[in-house]
């Protein structure tokens, strides 16, 4: 199930050669035959819609979107819905983020989420589903195959990375 905002048939993304606010890009293979994407976020504004467009292309561009069926769009719309959470989360506990990278080895695909903090995310228990708050990391635990935490010693902050199956 998931709960983004319906796109209109035909919404891919930004515009190809439309002024963009976004930084260039650069794409380059992963080990497994994937791609990997990378979008440096430190000194954007609006930078939860940015991260969602960001996204958004990739997802076209490696044919996840347009969706052909309605499994391909919800898987498409659970990814957008897990960058938003992941990305919010940093904004609001961690400092901001850093960088948002994408991954994708045609059967799982990896978000991971720079940042600056040092807490540890976690779901809240007990989950309170009326109340307003406190469900991002519960959406990311429902709709994820794993996630975690990586931390690099002597560094600050920490990756918190989440993995989705691709569509079939």
């Amino acid at each position: 199930m998931s709960t983004t905002r319906q796109q209109q048939p035909g919404d891919l993304g930004p515009e190809p050669g439309a002024a963009a606010a976004a930084p260039t890009v650069p794409v380059s293979a992963a080990p497994v035959g994937g791609a990997v994407r990378r979008l440096s976020l430190g000194s954007a504004s609006g930078i939860v819609p940015l991260a969602r467009d960001f996204t958004r292309q990739a997802l076209h561009d490696w044919g996840w979107l347009p969706a052909g069926t309605a499994d391909r769009r919800a898987a498409a719309e659970d990814v957008l819905l897990v960058v938003s959470e992941l990305v919010t989360n940093a904004c609001l506990h961690a400092e901001g983020p850093e960088e948002l990278r994408i991954g994708c080895d045609g059967k799982v695909l990896r978000l991971e989420v720079t940042d600056r903090g040092t807490g540890q995310p976690a779901p809240r228990t007990p989950h309170r589903a009326g109340r307003p708050g406190g469900h991002g990391m519960f959406i990311v635990q429902r709709l994820c195959l794993d996630w975690g935490v990586v931390r690099t010693p002597g560094s600050p902050g920490k990756t918190v990375w989440a993995e989705l199956a691709a569509p079939a």
